[in-house]
């Protein structure tokens, strides 16, 4: 599963310094994922009586319903628990697709052993929704272009970006990730798994040398353009330090 969305909202209160409650916290949740996920109230209903159902039916056959009903509710908690995780995590991505800079707040949600350079060539555009960009990620695997936006104008920006980097890499493998559901693209609720499923080719030092040689190469100086992402979704920022 991809970070929890209760840990990143687990995260200090801008304003007032102090953690949010649970309660306030699985309620805010609750909210971002019932704007895309209307019957979820429904589907954790049916997912917590259907299990107590079924643990009440062993019950009556076995003569031991009363033994049977209460460990009946508390795994119809459990399971519908992990049905919320599952399908607020899938809302949440459904929210962001499509908005810029959805790949870069996965990216820096990777806690250890990856590098994170947020948009290292774009494609000028004076439309905010027609933004191309690509970020950089440095880690075991080796390096990582991740692009999004309009999935015309990647080509080229992935192209000349491999281009300037690569009197700086030597025999260091590069992958070029374009996010999107089209044929040979990555969803972005499948991005983080990606990363972590590539070959670890090199070692922790050669990552750190690797990932200096390239800050030091000069790049465009801006920021991704920000889309109205979902508000309660915060991905949590990481030093761009390997650790």
């Amino acid at each position: 599963m991809y970070p929890g969305i209760l840990r990143r909202m687990a995260k200090k209160d801008a304003a007032g310094g102090k953690r949010t409650g649970r309660i306030s916290q699985i309620r805010s949740v609750y909210s971002m994922t019932k704007q895309g996920d209307p019957k979820i109230g429904w589907i954790l209903l049916a997912s917590f009586l259907g299990t107590v159902a079924v643990f009440a039916v062993i019950g009556l056959v076995t003569d031991s319903l009363w033994f049977l009903t209460p460990i009946g509710v508390l795994f119809g908690l459990l399971i519908a628990t992990i049905v919320f995780g599952r399908r607020a995590e899938r809302s949440a991505f459904a929210q962001m697709e499509g908005q810029p800079g959805a790949a870069v707040a996965v990216l820096k949600s990777i806690k250890r052993g990856w590098a994170v350079t947020e948009v290292v060539a774009a494609a000028p555009s004076t439309r905010p929704m027609d933004v191309a960009v690509v970020h950089r990620a440095v880690g075991r695997p080796g390096v990582v272009l991740v692009a999004e936006g309009n999935p015309n104008r990647l080509g080229p920006l992935l192209a000349a970006e491999k281009r300037k980097m690569s009197r700086m890499l030597g025999d260091a493998p590069v992958y070029d990730v374009i996010i999107g559901n089209g044929d040979k693209q990555v969803p972005l609720r499948r991005l983080r798994a990606y990363l972590m499923k590539l070959p670890r080719n090199l070692r922790k030092d050669q990552v750190r040398e690797i990932n200096d040689r390239l800050r030091a190469l000069p790049g465009i100086q801006q920021q991704v353009p920000r889309g109205p992402l979902p508000k309660n979704v915060r991905m949590p920022k990481t030093n761009p330090k390997i650790r």
